[in-house]
């Protein structure tokens, strides 16, 4: 199973992420708070300022305090490793 490394130690399932984005606009933030309130928002930011959001395919949305770039990187950097 891949994982990417999400900053302080948290991993989340490449297989099981549709997107990650940055955070600024106004219908990501409506995305967060629905998200709150539904109960699926997982925090890993530590209490940093949310830099990326990632949307899971079950629904949840997960919230990292490392930049979207370098989740990205991270990401492809998997990619490469397990090809």
């Amino acid at each position: 199973m891949q994982m990417i490394n999400i900053g302080y130690g948290n991993m989340v399932s490449a297989a099981r992420v549709i997107a990650v984005i940055a955070p600024d606009s106004a219908p990501v933030k409506r995305l967060i708070q629905e998200s709150r309130d539904k109960g699926t928002l997982i925090d890993a930011t530590y209490g940093r300022k949310t830099r990326t959001v990632i949307i899971m395919d079950s629904d949840h949305v997960v919230l990292s305090a490392v930049a979207t770039e370098t989740v990205c990187g991270r990401a492809a950097e998997e990619e490469v490793e397990d090809g």
